[in-house]
């Protein structure tokens, strides 16, 4: 590492001494701006940035040993901030990937609410226009077309299809909070887990009593996130692991209505 680089950190982690301001978030915040300003004129994954950031950690302990307890955090935040600033680009490209998925997904999306719009439609003209004269046979066929339209095997694969996305969106926000990701690539998979809940939640009058306030805790857990994110508080980590287990929890429960099978 260049030795102003090094000169930099020494002088703003005085600074913030000096002002009282020397917590985990500054310390994260003077290694990132000092690492970003070298990261530039090297290849991604090269060997020079990987001693930069072992040096830039390096000088933090070199000048924080006598903080005691505190020297773990602290080597923590600052080992987050070398990673953030080396690792700009790459989650640049995950957000620009992010958005075109989401596109995608929107697409797909509207496919298949197509394709159930067209299997509505044929469904009621073959309810309308049947001239059976039998009262049995038109039994047969209404409690047949009513059978594929309130299908539970369909209701409950698209409700678990919604619960893993979720999870999955919950999963993306961790890792992208644990690898220095933006504060705005995990408040976006945030905001896809709680999309992704609202279409999990179950309509069977049966479940609600029973789920509903499953789905309450865990909405409640995602704008606890959402918030801490937003003041860039330190245990967001935290809360995102907690908001994960409960997650996975929820989905290892029975579904209450199964009439699967049935």
């Amino acid at each position: 590492m260049p030795n102003n680089i090094k000169e930099q950190i020494r002088t703003d982690l005085q600074q913030a001494k000096e002002t009282g301001q020397l917590r985990a978030e500054r310390i994260r915040e003077i290694v990132k701006a000092a690492v970003s300003q070298v990261v530039s004129e090297f290849q991604e994954g090269s060997t020079e940035l990987r001693s930069i950031v072992k040096d830039a950690v390096s000088v933090v302990v070199e000048n924080l040993q006598a903080k005691g307890s505190d020297l773990k955090e602290n080597v923590t935040a600052s080992i987050e901030g070398a990673l953030e600033a080396v690792n700009t680009k790459r989650h640049e490209s995950i957000a620009k990937t992010q958005a075109q998925v989401k596109q995608l997904q929107s697409q797909l999306d509207e496919e298949e609410n197509k394709i159930q719009q067209e299997v509505d439609g044929i469904l009621a003209e073959i309810q309308d226009t049947n001239n059976v004269n039998s009262p049995e046979t038109k039994t047969a066929i209404d409690s047949a077309i009513d059978a594929i339209k309130n299908s539970d095997e369909l209701a409950l694969l698209r409700r678990r299809y919604a619960q893993l996305q979720a999870q999955l969106a919950i999963v993306k926000a961790n890792l992208a909070a644990r690898y220095g990701g933006r504060s705005e690539e995990v408040k976006s998979y945030l905001d896809d887990a709680k999309n992704w809940f609202q279409q999990a939640r179950p309509q069977a009058e049966e479940a609600v009593a029973q789920v509903q306030q499953k789905h309450a805790q865990l909405e409640e857990k995602i704008g606890e996130a959402g918030t801490s994110l937003a003041k860039k508080e330190r245990q967001i980590k935290q809360i995102l692991r907690d908001l994960l287990l409960s997650a996975a929890d929820w989905l290892k429960e029975k579904e209450p209505v199964d009439k699967v099978g049935k």
